[in-house]
């Protein structure tokens, strides 16, 4: 499940991590790769500063905290930090899968939804698009700033090479309470109708019985 979250970000909010990230040093992305990915990754990301990162950090997470489509289509159990990327002309990334267990320094989880976090204005840069293998074909990604994507953690997926202009994007994996992303798919669109009836027919009986079969199934598959 591709699921596009629009204005994750308002236009203040990144803005504000914009101004943070303008004259920050970035680093060879290739220090935070696995082995495999680190064959094909071509970006910088910001370098480790705790003032900066905890501001960040805070902004994105008030974000995450706010949306309900990501709550409704990730089911987080565990974020990750999120790290900054940046991508000038020439640099890419080929392509790749996340790494299946993350947190080599700290608590590990299992990555089973990835998100990108769009920072740049989509006409500000060439290129660079997000193209993720879906059973339907390749899915290109290009969001304006502030708008996110998800993807099941599983999926191969490559940056495109930016041939002009800067890509700057934040990315994180969440360790989901449901880790079957089909059933993570149900789930969603079932708290969808849930959310729906919820609003427009509260007090009915088949209202009830949607709302207790999504409590009920949530109860068979979640872990925590």
């Amino acid at each position: 499940m591709l699921i596009e979250i629009p204005q994750l970000l308002n236009d203040a909010f990144v803005q504000k991590i914009l101004s943070v990230l303008e004259g920050a040093r970035f680093v060879d992305g290739k220090l935070t790769a696995g082995m495999a990915a680190a064959q094909v990754k071509r970006n910088e990301e910001l370098a480790v500063d705790p003032d900066k990162l905890q501001l960040l950090y805070r902004i994105l997470m008030t974000a995450l905290g706010h949306d309900s489509t990501f709550k409704s289509a990730a089911l987080p159990n565990k974020v990750a930090d999120f790290i900054f990327a940046r991508y000038q002309a020439g640099m890419r990334y080929g392509d790749h899968v996340d790494d299946p267990v993350m947190g080599g320094s700290g608590p590990r989880f299992r990555s089973d939804v990835s998100m990108t976090v769009f920072l740049s204005a989509p006409d500000s840069y060439d290129g660079g698009e997000l193209v993720i293998r879906t059973s339907f074909g390749d899915k290109q990604v290009k969001l304006n700033a502030g708008d996110a994507v998800i993807y099941p953690s599983s999926s191969l997926h490559h940056v495109a090479e930016v041939t002009r202009g800067e890509r700057l994007v934040a990315v994180t994996w969440i360790q989901s309470l449901v880790r079957d992303p089909a059933q993570r798919e149900l789930l969603h669109d079932l708290d969808l109708a849930r959310e729906h009836l919820l609003r427009t027919a509260p007090g009915e009986s088949h209202t009830q019985r949607i709302d207790r079969s999504y409590a009920n199934l949530l109860r068979c598959w979640a872990e925590v």
